[in-house]
Order: C-alpha cells, then sequence, then structure tokens
C-alpha cells in the first residue's frame, strides 16, 4: 500500500459518500424502513410503458448499449425542440456533473454554489482541487445576486444552481433565472439543475437557448419518470459545449436497459401528468400533516417538502432521529438554517398516514428532550 503513488490531492480527501443511503441505514438498525420519503423518489413508480420497455430488453443484456445513446437523444431532442448535438446522455445529473468538473476544475480553481445545495456537486469540484466559494441561502432561496456577486469578485469559471432548488423545493421565476444568465460573464459556465423541473408550475424554466454556450441545463429520468434506480440524466448546451463531453466520458456508461426504458418514458407524457397530479395532493398532505402539529411549511416546487420544525438544528435533528427509529426514513438540510426544517418527499397514502401519526411523538420527544 505504501509503494502505491496516489495523488497528492487524493490523499487530502476524506474517504466520504455524499449521502448515507437508506439501505445503509437499515443495515445499520436491522429492519428495513416502513415508509422511504428521504431520498426524493417517485414512489408512484415509471410508466407501465417503462417497464416494459425495460422488461423487454432484458434477453437482450449481452448486449453492450449503444454508447452515443442515439435513439433516446434523438427523442430528447424532438421533446426540446434542438439538435441531437445538443444533448449528451450520462449516468444521472450525478454523472454528468462528475464529467464537468473533469472538464472544467483544475486544482486552485475557484468554483461558486449555494451554502446548503446539493453536495454531490462539492464532491466532484472537491475532487479535482477546485476551491469552493458558497454563497449562503436568501429567505430559504439561493441567492442570485449573491451567486453572481461571487463570480464576478472571484472571475469563477462555473457556478452551479439548482431551480426548483434542493433542498428547500423553493424556485426563481424563468424572468429571474434569464436576468441572471444575462448578467453572468461570458467565461464562466451556468450549470443549471433543474432535475425537479417536471413538478414546478409554468414560467420557472426559461426558454432552452442552445446558443448561449455558457448556460448547460442538466434533467433527470430520476425523479417525475420514476427511474432513479436506472441513472439516466442528461444535459441540454451548446454543440460546442457537449462535444467536449465527447472528449472524457464513459462511453459505455449508460446500460441498454436504462436507454430502453427511458425512451418509453420520455414518450409517455401522459403519465407525466398523472405524476404531477399525485405530486400535487401529496404535497397538499404533508402541508397539511404540518399545519395539523403547529408547524409551517416552506412552498415547495418539487417532490418534497421542506417542514420548518420551529426550532434550531438539534430540536430537527432529534424530529428527525425519532422518525427514522421508527421506520420512517426522512433528510434534513445540512447547513443553518436551512437545517430547523426536516425534509419529507412525497409518498403513498399509507406512508403519509404513518408519517401522521409519527410526527406528534417525533415532536413531543424533540421537546422533552430539549
Amino acid at each position: 500500500m505504501n509503494n502505491l503513488r496516489f495523488t497528492e490531492l487524493l490523499g487530502q480527501l476524506p474517504a466520504t459518500v455524499p449521502f448515507v443511503g437508506p439501505e445503509t441505514q437499515e443495515r445499520a438498525r436491522g429492519s428495513v424502513f416502513n415508509a422511504r420519503l428521504g431520498a426524493n423518489e417517485c414512489v408512484f413508480g415509471p410508466s407501465p410503458k417503462a417497464v416494459m420497455a425495460l422488461q423487454a430488453v432484458s434477453g437482450e443484456i449481452w448486449k453492450y448499449a449503444d454508447p452515443t445513446s442515439f435513439d433516446l437523444r434523438t427523442a430528447l431532442a424532438d421533446h426540446h425542440g434542438v439538435d441531437i448535438d445538443n444533448i449528451v446522455v450520462g449516468e444521472g445529473i450525478d454523472g454528468l456533473l462528475g464529467y464537468l468538473a473533469r472538464m472544467l476544475v483544475q486544482e486552485g480553481d475557484d468554483i461558486i454554489t449555494s451554502d446548503g445545495a446539493y453536495p454531490t456537486f462539492n464532491y466532484h469540484v472537491i475532487g479535482y482541487g477546485g476551491i469552493l466559494h458558497k454563497v449562503p441561502y436568501k429567505n430559504d432561496h439561493e441567492d442570485l445576486h449573491g451567486l453572481l456577486q461571487a463570480v464576478l469578485n472571484t472571475n469563477a469559471k462555473l457556478v452551479y444552481f439548482a431551480n426548483p432548488d434542493n433542498p428547500m423545493g423553493t424556485v426563481h421565476s424563468s424572468e429571474v433565472v434569464q436576468d441572471f444568465i444575462d448578467q453572468l460573464p461570458g467565461n464562466c459556465l451556468l450549470a443549471l439543475d433543474e432535475a425537479y423541473i417536471e413538478f414546478a408550475p409554468d414560467g420557472i424554466s426559461p426558454r432552452i437557448d442552445v446558443a448561449q454556450s455558457n448556460v448547460l441545463r442538466f434533467r433527470t429520468f430520476s425523479k417525475a419518470y420514476g427511474l432513479a434506480g436506472a441513472r439516466v440524466g442528461y444535459a441540454i448546451g451548446s454543440q460546442d459545449v457537449i462535444l467536449q463531453f465527447e472528449k472524457i466520458r464513459n462511453h459505455f456508461g449508460m446500460n441498454r436497459a436504462a436507454q430502453a426504458g427511458a425512451l418509453a418514458a420520455l414518450k409517455d407524457q401522459r403519465w407525466i401528468e398523472n405524476i404531477r397530479d399525485q405530486v400535487n395532493d401529496a404535497r397538499d398532505q404533508i402541508g397539511q400533516i404540518a399545519q395539523d402539529n403547529g408547524l409551517s411549511i416552506i412552498p415547495s416546487a418539487a417532490n418534497f417538502v421542506a417542514i420548518d420544525c420551529g426550532h434550531d438544528s438539534t430540536f430537527a435533528k432529534s424530529v428527525l432521529l425519532y422518525l427514522v427509529a421508527h421506520g420512517l426514513f426522512v433528510r434534513m438540510p445540512f447547513v443553518t438554517p436551512q437545517n430547523r426544517c426536516i425534509r419529507v418527499s412525497v409518498g403513498l397514502e399509507e406512508d403519509l398516514v404513518l408519517f401522521a401519526d409519527l410526527l406528534p411523538k417525533a415532536l413531543s420527544a424533540a421537546r422533552l428532550g430539549s
């Protein structure tokens, strides 16, 4: 081991995983969760047509997948009204963010994000030696003015922003986002994460303009399309930027079944409309449960709701630990003041019944412990 020549940077990095998955927690507690409301998965599942496509291709899984994801990229290009050369497909947004960091980040480069935003972006940036500058949230929203000022102050080459945001579920209007884009220096690339955009109301996503070479938009099949386990994400951008992915991406990273399932899911937009309705109903139920317990929520445009527990992070953590100990998997934001909240993904009726039963008990236990 001592003779192996790892990079100097690797020796400085902690061995860590951005998220502790529910399976790890289940092994630690010795039993499975009764409800899984922490990972922002689509508990309502994928389109039956997508399931059929996954099953149909299983007999041909001995074949390598098309390394260009041609059929899926063609369908995505048609769906978004762009050219196929404006689309790259990868192993979820997480995988694509890793490629993006490899393309842009060198040791010592200044990179901008929000303090408490999606940690996998940070993980990739740090892995290439980038220097992260984190801008605090403002009123539970990512602070676009603050992000822009940080870019200008550091001459950063990359800035990350999610709309809708995770972990708070808040959004900025398309006009506000477009104004941010218009003010961004041309030599700074915006990684615009729109993983939850299918759940958002109209007027949130700016018009896709692939002529803007410093904007790269990330979408996924993990959320509304219900294919989190298949790991299918894609990015939309100018041809010049998309071409750079071809130099460094894993060309056999997308498996054959995932491509087929995603293609069938994309074609079933009626199913997505159904999912939106179910998510809206479940968000309302979570909000009502919170209100019934004297708590407020952060209005969400995603498939989860951040619930303000009304105290500090220690109190919120106590609530979370009680829920987890009693079989309900949820998560909470990492950073103050957002970590006064717990974050609850939408669930089936029986999941929310369990949450409604456990939340008052968790709050009572937290109050006794404070």
